[in-house]
């Protein structure tokens, strides 16, 4: 059974987001990492960029497929996991803490209130 933490919040498409003030970070799920396989290259935007909500924000590249990435939230990125660019298969080993993705911040907080908990995500999932 996948690794879902309860702290966090999760997409449909496979993504986590831990909210800090009014910064989010995100990342994608064990359950995505797992289904995925070994990943060997990201895509991410740079520092400053906008994502919007439910947009691609870069992609995922493992053995089996590439995949694109969706914004959980809309908001400016303030930072992007540059030690993925070496090392992209931290994903599969730690997704939930080194393996994140970009931390932005965000623009509009009333979106939270359409991510899963762990219980729906864990439910999607099943």
């Amino acid at each position: 059974m996948a690794n879902v933490p309860q702290e966090l919040k999760y997409t449909e498409d496979h993504e986590w987001v831990r909210v800090e003030g009014d910064t989010a970070t995100f990342g994608i799920t064990d359950y995505a990492q797992g289904e995925l396989g070994d990943v060997v290259f990201l895509e991410l935007p740079d520092e400053g960029d906008d994502v919007k909500q439910h947009e691609t924000f870069g992609s995922i590249e493992a053995v089996k497929t590439v995949a694109d990435l969706f914004a959980p939230l809309s908001g400016e990125v303030l930072a992007v996991n540059g030690s993925l660019e070496d090392e992209p298969e931290t994903i599969n080993k730690d997704p939930y803490n080194a393996g994140w993705l970009v931390k932005i911040k965000m623009s509009k907080t009333d979106e939270l209130d359409g991510l899963m908990d762990a219980e729906a995500y864990n439910q999607h999932i099943s």
